[in-house]
């Protein structure tokens, strides 16, 4: 017994110099930096370097006093003024710092905004030298509890009396082909560690139709995806687009998908989320922002956990801006094909995802953790912001999920100190695909493409292949027998192959305009909008869904003409016998399965009439579909928005998402999706959810079973 007590004091006091080891360091860091500020600017002076060692400890003193504080206030107020509240708080005890100490002097407020951020630039580029954890300052404190914690518990005994505990991290876009290579390439070390030392079990899950973040993360979340067709989609009977990153549109979907036993209804928690999985506590989730889902104002009191923290998330954000310039400069001199422009609004983007939004992450979770919370879901969108404007596996977007697995290494030294045992799930919600643009291929987006051959304007014939035209005779006759010899369908296949013209016939259809800033192009007879490689057509004059026989008679170039056009593989339009999928070689009947012809769907693989069928049944469905082609070789796509990395349709890698998950559960084969007998999967993000929802039962962190597992 004395040799157990003797042993816990050794490491209570081994833990104790490491403390003030730890401590020595960060103090003389941040003195170092002080002093080259003082150096380097004429505002600011200091007669020694034990000033600088001063000035430091009195703030470090200062802030340990009044951040108690700062957080009973901050909880009385929002998000936003507890920031503006903190930040002038610290600036001024930083000030005060400045001059209490003897030996030191500065001029005014822009000689202590510079001090400041002369002193954050000189850590970032010290945390650079040394390979400091991207986001471990901004939870420090956190991370050396962690470590005593680790140090305390031996060797997890103590783990055996901890309540289990759940943090999902959702890395948005990434393919799981790039998990594996990246799993090789050393690029994901936190990841990597996991599964070869056994603690994981990496997996693939399918990403149905749209494979879109809305999508996927109602059917993570709640279980439920149906009537969500895109990203955005036009609704006949609102009469406007909806728009899931929009507040108020998010809320209007997740109200209409929500039974209240979403995955984190029993005390979880949701950060930087579009729906809210029904969590008591949602931070930053766009479908709880106008009811106060930013979450209460001390929780955003993490960036302030010392003077210089926040001003140090500014100079990584900046860095990130002008490392996102430089990178795309050296896409364009180097030639790298396919790409896009990466100027305007999105260098800030960037900045604010791969910086600001990242440490705000980890701050927010982290302060979960050790809270307790038993369900925890976070989304990074970092990687595919950046990939969507670089390149699926273009070397920035490697670069920015290497951040993300470094966030994972910080999130699991806290987790280890936190009052439940925590497990970790890592997943995106859809992959990432790759190619030329639409508008890249034909210099007019698809939309514009669409309202010329509804007008069947001459440029419009100017841009048809006429072998793509003449070609159109046989599939109508397809089309004739599938869809019976009696129908208008029919009458119209039977009338276009008898026009051997290259010209295509069509009346005018009205005003027409188009705004590429916007949401869609829109005119009294169409709404069209992009989602990935997937087009969307609504022509609102035609009440309910159109059929075939309804674009005949008012758009009868339409069909043809957008088959004609390179980068085209197939469009899906309603009709007598259900959604008929109908390429430039053939016809596909999405029902049954029927082929005449060459098969439009052959190059997409065998999930694809069902997870066609699926959503183009949805009440939101466009009247129209239009679907681009994938290269056999490449596996490229086109985007029908200016992205060179996309995803929303089928193609590449962007239905093949990822599931990192303890060893120690298993995939449960009645959820997997048997019909491609030697790939079986879980398919669709109502499956993944179901699954989740088994292992928190497991755990014993679900009340009871949610009506969306049998569902």
């Amino acid at each position: 017994m004395t040799q157990n007590t003797n042993a816990v004091g050794w490491s209570r006091l081994r833990t104790t110099a490491r403390d003030a080891r730890d401590a020595a360091v960060g103090l003389i860091s941040l003195a170092v930096a002080l002093q080259v500020a003082g150096t380097l600017l004429a505002g600011f002076t200091l007669n020694s370097f034990w000033t600088a060692v001063l000035i430091a400890a009195l703030a470090a003193v200062g802030d340990a006093l009044v951040r108690p504080i700062l957080r009973i206030l901050a909880g009385r107020i929002g998000g936003l003024a507890a920031l503006g509240l903190g930040t002038v708080v610290q600036v001024m005890l930083v000030h005060l710092a400045i001059l209490v100490v003897p030996g030191a002097d500065i001029t005014g407020p822009g000689s202590l905004l510079a001090t400041l951020l002369c002193v954050a630039l000189v850590a970032s580029v010290a945390g650079w030298l040394i390979d400091v954890n991207d986001s471990a300052y901004v939870v420090g404190d956190l991370v050396r509890r962690g470590e005593r914690a680790r140090r305390a518990r031996g060797h997890g005994i103590a783990d055996a009396v901890r309540e289990p505990g759940v943090l999902i991290v959702q890395i948005d876009g990434m393919p799981h082909e790039l998990l594996n290579f990246s799993l090789a390439s050393g690029t994901l070390p936190t990841l990597s560690r996991w599964v070869r030392s056994g603690t994981h079990e990496p997996a693939r899950w399918w990403a149905r139709l749209p494979s879109t973040t809305p999508a996927s993360q109602a059917g993570l979340l709640h279980g439920n995806n149906e009537g969500i067709a895109a990203f955005r989609w036009y609704e006949k009977e609102l009469g406007r687009l909806v728009v899931t990153n929009r507040p108020a549109d998010a809320a209007l979907v997740e109200e209409r998908l929500s039974n209240g036993r979403g995955l984190l209804a029993d005390g979880g928690v949701s950060i930087s989320n579009m729906f809210s999985g029904d969590a008591p506590t949602c931070q930053m989730v766009f479908s709880r922002v106008q009811s106060g889902g930013v979450g209460p104002g001390k929780a955003y009191m993490r960036l302030l956990a010392s003077p210089f923290t926040l001003p140090r998330t500014l100079v990584l954000t900046v860095g990130e801006m002008v490392k996102e310039l430089y990178q795309g400069h050296q896409q364009r001199v180097r030639g790298i094909e396919p790409r896009v422009s990466r100027r305007g609004s999105y260098v800030a983007l960037r900045g604010l995802t791969n910086a600001i939004l990242r440490d705000l992450n980890v701050a927010l979770v982290s302060d979960h953790l050790m809270a307790g919370a038993p369900v925890i879901f976070v989304d990074f969108v970092d990687y595919d912001e950046i990939a969507h404007h670089a390149g699926a596996a273009r070397p920035e977007a490697l670069d920015a999920l290497a951040g993300i697995d470094r966030v994972l290494g910080t999130l699991e030294r806290v987790a280890e100190a936190a009052p439940r045992d925590y497990r970790i799930v890592v997943l995106s919600d859809h992959g990432q695909s790759q190619g030329a643009t639409f508008r890249q291929l034909h210099d007019q987006t698809l939309e514009e493409m669409a309202l010329e051959l509804m007008g069947s304007d001459a440029s419009a014939d100017a841009r048809s292949d006429p072998e793509s035209v003449e070609a159109w005779g046989p599939v109508n006759a397809m089309l004739t027998e599938l869809l019976g010899a009696t129908n208008p369908t029919a009458r119209w296949a039977k009338r276009r192959e008898t026009d051997s013209s290259v010209e295509l016939p069509g009346g005018v259809v009205g005003p027409r305009t188009f705004d590429g800033a916007k949401d869609a192009a829109t005119s009294k007879d169409v709404v069209a909008v992009g989602s990935g490689n997937i087009g969307l057509l609504w022509f609102p004059a035609i009440t309910g869904r159109a059929q075939l026989n309804d674009m005949d008679n008012q758009f009868p170039a339409l069909i043809p003409g957008l088959l004609a056009a390179r980068g085209v593989g197939f469009v899906v339009a309603d009709s007598e016998r259900g959604p008929v999928a109908i390429g430039s070689g053939g016809v596909h009947l999405l029902e049954d399965g029927t082929v005449d012809g060459v098969d439009p769907l052959a190059p997409f693989g065998p999930r694809a009439r069902r997870d066609l069928l699926r959503v183009t049944t949805m009440a939101n469905a466009p009247d129209l579909y239009v679907h681009s082609t994938v290269d056999a070789r490449t596996g490229e796509v086109h985007a029908f928005e200016e992205l060179v990395g996309c995803h929303g349709g089928l193609g590449g890698w962007q239905n093949d998402a990822v599931l990192v998950y303890p060893r120690e559960w298993s995939v449960d084969e009645d959820l997997m999706d048997w019909s491609v007998p030697d790939d079986p999967v879980l398919a669709g993000a109502d499956s993944v959810h179901r699954q989740l929802v088994r292992w928190l039962e497991q755990c014993g962190l679900r009340t009871n079973a949610s009506p969306s597992r049998d569902s």
